[in-house]
Order: structure tokens, then sequence, then C-alpha cells
């Protein structure tokens, strides 16, 4: 059967130019399967990998029916959930519109509200944005979203992760209900269902495969790792032997642990790594991101904020150096490589502590890793970091009375115990209404004069 392309659809010229431009000329399955629903006006909800081509599924069908509008407001509206996507799709739209007039504008937060409102002063035709942005801006009448003919939501899953859902339902009551909503996400949860019930009528679903399913193209491996310190000495093994390892995406769980693995492979490697988390600066972010795009730094190490729909180019590997602790965000993480139809590699550290988070990503996508042998030249560091130190538990706990008199809380030496001399508890209790201090002051000279 011969391979549709995106002729096939009948994009406009000025678009398939900037495709062809782009070395882009077959649709994935996502975008195979989306642009005809979505051309279609009935509002969409796909369902797909990270990784699969989402951004170009919902942006070719909406840019062929766009109009541009003389009011100045705009009339698509597409929500994202970080500052970095905002960016990265902000400037797709600008390259698929480069021979069309339109006016895209990128807004999100962290960046001075009132500077941002002057974007606007010549009008916008498609906004992309952050929910509490867009909705501030909206609220203080900078824009207004009465127009907006396209509502994309996408990674709706994760919006509603990071707690935007209220966001959500007040930026969608500031708009008409006539319009076209196309929502995607990775996975199907309960809060996208509950979510999908209240707002939006019965939209088609396109369905590419079964949440947790791991991209065919990623070679998925893992290694039994004592701690965090000797994950260290692993991963600079790795590195230093493996030539191949040129363009690393490192994952941590968290900024403390994300900070603390680049001051050591700064040393290690000085120059070749960078780190973002969301402590970083927005603009520091970016030079981050373009730096690890343009190859001038061997590997980036982040948490899961670099997790969601970010396209990076030709990522090697993806370390998890820590073993993420919600299984979907395994699935995110490992998706950075392996992209546009290329051979990936995903490396699992595992400390014992973390085995059965493995188990709940075994489960989630129906695959068991392969473990790899740990090398015998890494030394092991029997160090740990604090989160690794093992819990104090009481001795003989069942020894400590707490409720008998002399019992192990109550008992005390006989130079601290105390009589009670009138105290509080053995005067009266006093009014609790009606007698203010003057009148309590008159009751208790009259106490006294008797």
């Amino acid at each position: 059967m011969e391979k549709l392309t995106f002729a096939d659809f009948d994009l406009p010229v000025k678009i398939l130019d900037v495709l062809a431009d782009l070395e882009l000329f077959e649709p994935t399955p996502i975008q195979e399967k989306s642009l005809k629903p979505i051309l279609s006006g009935r509002d969409v909800m796909g369902i797909a990998q990270t990784g699969t081509g989402k951004t170009l599924a919902y942006l070719l069908p909406v840019l062929k029916a766009w109009k541009y509008s003389k009011s100045g407001n705009p009339s698509v509206l597409v929500l994202v959930p970080t500052r970095e996507l905002v960016v990265q799709v902000a400037e797709i739209i600008e390259k698929l519109t480069e021979n069309i007039t339109a006016r895209v504008i990128g807004i999100y937060g962290g960046k001075n509200i009132n500077t941002q409102k002057l974007l606007f002063n010549d009008g916008c035709d498609i906004l992309v944005g952050t929910p509490g942005r867009v909705m501030d801006l909206a609220i203080d009448n900078a824009i207004s979203l009465r127009e907006v003919q396209k509502l994309i939501i996408d990674e709706f899953d994760e919006m509603l992760n990071l707690g935007f859902r209220p966001q959500l339902s007040h930026i969608i009551q500031m708009m008409k209900e006539k319009r076209q909503n196309i929502l995607f996400s990775a996975t199907m949860t309960e809060a996208v269902d509950e979510m999908l019930a209240q707002y939006f009528a019965g939209p088609i679903e396109i369905s590419l495969a079964k949440s947790g399913t791991p991209l065919e193209k990623i070679d998925q491996t893992a290694y039994k790792v004592e701690n965090f310190n000797t994950k260290i000495n692993l991963l600079e093994h790795l590195l230093k032997n493996n030539e191949d390892m040129s363009k690393v995406l490192i994952f941590n769980n968290n900024k403390k642990n994300a900070d603390v693995l680049f001051t050591k492979f700064d040393e290690l490697f000085p120059g070749q790594f960078d780190v973002i988390h969301s402590n970083k600066s927005q603009n520091y972010r970016l030079k981050a991101m373009k730096s690890f795009e343009n190859g001038e730094v061997r590997g980036l190490i982040t948490t899961d904020i670099m997790a969601r729909g970010l396209d990076i180019s030709d990522v090697t590997h993806v370390i998890n150096f820590e073993t993420p602790e919600v299984p979907e965000q395994y699935i995110h993480r490992i998706g950075r490589t392996g992209r546009a139809d290329k051979d990936g590699k995903a490396i699992t550290f595992v400390t014992k502590k973390e085995e059965p988070l493995i188990l709940d990503i075994e489960l989630l996508m129906d695959k068991e890793l392969k473990f790899v042998d740990f090398p015998e030249e890494v030394t092991i560091n029997p160090k740990k970091i604090a989160s690794e130190e093992d819990e104090i538990v009481m001795k003989n706990p069942a020894q400590v009375k707490l409720y008998e008199g002399g019992g192990a809380f109550h008992e005390k030496k006989e130079k601290n115990k105390k009589e009670n001399w009138g105290g509080p508890s053995k005067r009266k209790t006093p009014k609790k209404f009606g007698a203010n201090r003057a009148q309590q002051k008159t009751i208790s000279k009259s106490k006294r004069k008797k």
C-alpha cells in the first residue's frame, strides 16, 4: 500500500513548502489519524505517546482552516503546561506560518505581565500560553477569548497533574460555547475523564497506543546500584567508556539531587554538562536547552520538567539516574530519545529501595526491563546521602509504657518534681461570658475584704 503524504490532505501550498524545507513529507501515524477528524470540525480527544508528532497533528489541520481576523483577538488558543513548551510550540507555529499572515504570541508566567500586555498592541491571531498567564491577561482585559474558534489543550493529563484545572475551567467559561475543542494527552486518567464529561460534548477519540506502551525504537536496560554516590561512579564510567553517549539527558527526581549531580559532573567533565529545573531562571533554562540542542554541551541534567512534550533532536541516551516515582513519568522520560523514527537508548539506575517502582513500570508497559551486570571496575561508594539513610526505629517499643504512672514517658528525676501550689487548675473556673476585666477586679477586691 502506497504511503500517504501531507499533500494528500490538501494542505495549503505555503504550508507544504515549509514542511518540504523541514524535510517533512509523510505524516506520522497520529498525524495521519488526526488530520481528517480535526478538519471535520468535531471535538477531538487524541491519546498518543510522547514523541509521536502530536504538535503537527493538531497544528496542520487548524492552520489549513485558519482565516485572518481583523478584530485583533485570537481565534486559536493553544494551552500547554510549561514555559518551555510555550516557546517550542510558538516557534513551530511561526515557522509553519512564515508564508502566511499570522500574528503568533507566546505567553507564560515568570515574566512581567505589563510587558506581555504590550505584545497585544498590534493584535494576535494565534495565542500559545500556560493556563495561569492566559487567565490573568483575560481577567485584566488585555485579551478577549470570546472570538476563540479553536481551543487546543496539549498534554491534558499533565495540566491536571500540575493542578491547572481551576484555571482551565475559568478559561473555558470565558469563551463562547460554539468552538472546536482539540485535546491531546499521553495518558487517559480519571481526572481527564471527569473534565471531558463536564466541558466537552462527545469528542471523537483517536488512540494511537494504550497508555504505557513503550516506543519500539528504544532499547531499555537497567543496572542494580548500591546508592546515589555509586550511581555517580557508574555514570562516570559509562560516559568515559562509551563515545556514542554524545547527547545525554539525565533525569533526577528532585532539584536538590539534580544540583548535587551537576556540581559533581562539572568537576569530572568541565563544561560538558548543564542543569535545568524550575528554580533556574527562564533565560537560563532556554539558553541551556539551546546549548544542548546545538551540541555545545554533551549532557543535560534535569528533573521531570523536561519529560513532557519538548522536542530535542537526536538525544542518544536517556539516563534515569533516579527511578521515577510515577510509572507514567518513565514513559515520558524515555520518549525524549528514539524520536522521529530513530533508535534510542534508555538506561535506569535502580537501588533496592527503588525496585518496587520498577515493578510498577514493568506492569504499566507489560514488558520487563533488561538488567545488565554491574561493572566490576566501578567502585562502590558506601556513603549514603540524607534521603537514603535508614529511618530511626525505637528499640523495644513494647517496653515503653505510655499511660501508667512511673512509665518511661513520665519518670522524672526527684529534683525536677514539683508540687501544685494552687496553679490555674486549682483555681475556680473564670467566667467565660459577660464579665469584663473591670468586673473581675471588683469581684477580686470584695473577696479580699471578706
